[in-house]
């Protein structure tokens, strides 16, 4: 390799080590993010263990009368019961890890995705950029819950997998527009030009400078795709579309059905306000934590910090 060459890597090697240094120190100041990032990866957690703590699964209904839409005590169901005998804390348990698991596996699948095309659309540029561009502003060009409802009824009944397919497939676009500006910005960079004149391949640009460089950029894209699907599924199953909670629950299909069970005085079932609570406050708490942990990563990862 010559000195040249040597260089141009050393340098973009300097900048790529240098930038995650100061991106953990920004990190590490924070405590507010640090904590919500805490709490997340606990409720994630108990959500994945969820076939472990509650082997039993979700719609087991305990027979005795005395545990009929009961509320939370220590000596039995912590969360309480349903107005069937269901235990409610396996219910979220379970719900968490189904929407997790569209929200997580929808995200990573998405924001792939976004970052292959805002790579090949940022570097390569030329028709490609027109095609891929084209066909973004063609999936953003109508409302998501929308598009994403009329899916849902089409697809019925609706699997978890399904879900989180379809989601991946609709949201890529949000992320590949931000990734290819970054990639823009950072194919204009002199080592860039450097390595494309003594002639680096384009693979290696991409896979040694471009994305390393968009890496930021791609892990704040997850995190905002994560609490966007998070919302937009539970919009979505709150007014009775996507997956059913006979077949599995999620926190949106657990909040729906107990509100269409009737709340307040129009309860004719007696459903105590626990059953829709507890899923309620899990969807807030991951929601909230996903944005306090995007907020500090989008600033722990700003250069201009």
């Amino acid at each position: 390799m010559s000195d040249v060459a040597l260089a141009v890597e050393l340098d973009g090697a300097e900048r790529r080590g240098g930038f995650w240094r100061r991106t953990l120190r920004r990190l590490i100041r924070q405590p507010v993010t640090l904590a919500a990032l805490f709490v997340l990866a606990v409720v994630l957690v108990a959500g994945a263990l969820a076939p472990v703590l509650e082997p039993k699964g979700w719609n087991i209904i305990d027979l005795t009368d005395r545990w009929h839409n009961h509320g939370p005590t220590i000596h039995g169901h912590l969360l309480g019961t349903d107005n069937i005998g269901r235990d409610v804390l396996a219910r979220v348990l379970w719900g968490i890890h189904s929407s997790e698991q569209t929200a997580i596996v929808g995200g990573i699948a998405a924001t792939a995705l976004a970052a292959l095309a805002g790579l090949a659309t940022g570097y390569f540029g030329g028709w490609l950029d027109a095609v891929v561009t084209r066909l973004a502003d063609l999936v953003t060009g109508f409302p998501v819950i929308v598009v994403l409802i009329a899916v849902f009824v089409w697809l019925r009944p609706v699997t978890v997998w399904d879900a989180t397919v379809v989601f991946a497939l609709a949201m890529w676009p949000f992320g590949a527009r931000v990734i290819r500006a970054q990639t823009v910005a950072v194919a204009a960079e002199e080592y860039v030009a450097a390595a494309q004149a003594l002639g680096a391949s384009n693979r290696r640009i991409v896979f040694r400078h471009l994305l390393p460089n968009a890496a930021g950029t791609i892990v704040v894209t997850l995190t905002a795709l994560v609490g966007q699907i998070l919302l937009i599924e539970a919009t979505a199953e709150f007014f009775g579309y996507g997956v059913a909670s006979i077949a599995r629950p999620t926190l949106g299909n657990l909040i729906g059905e107990a509100t269409t069970s009737g709340i307040g005085p129009y309860n004719t079932v007696g459903l105590g306000w626990w059953v829709w609570a507890s899923p309620m406050v899990a969807l807030v708490l991951v929601l909230a934590c996903v944005s306090l942990v995007g907020d500090g990563l989008d600033a722990a990862l700003n250069p201009r910090g």
